[in-house]
């Protein structure tokens, strides 16, 4: 799952929540400063980003998924302690009611 340069949605819920039973912090970083409904995001600072304990999940986004899939060289060079992931789609493809992935609503059935 952290080797993938991408995570859908449904991708992001699900890992988020084995990664946190893991004891492993996983944020979705805003790059554009446009909030997405419904999920707690943190605004792009390097300089807070780098205070995360080793290891934490960097879900990066943009409006369309595409500059944040492009500048993940970037993101990994300045956070090489941690796991640097794009959102496929970005903002524009979240879809606010989705709340937890399939898989996940069936393992916990």
């Amino acid at each position: 799952m952290l080797e993938k340069n991408e995570w859908t949605q449904e991708e992001f819920l699900d890992n988020r929540i084995i990664l946190e039973e893991q004891g492993n912090r996983v944020h979705l970083i805003d790059t554009i400063a446009k909030e997405i409904d419904g999920i707690e995001t943190f605004l792009y600072n390097p300089y807070l980003l780098k205070q995360e304990p080793k290891g934490s999940v960097f879900v990066f986004y943009c409006d369309t998924g595409k500059n944040t899939k492009e500048r993940l060289g970037e993101f990994k060079k300045k956070f090489p302690d941690h796991h640097v992931i794009s959102l496929r789609g970005g903002r524009g493809y979240w879809k606010k009611h989705l709340k937890i992935g399939r898989a996940s609503c069936r393992e916990r059935v």
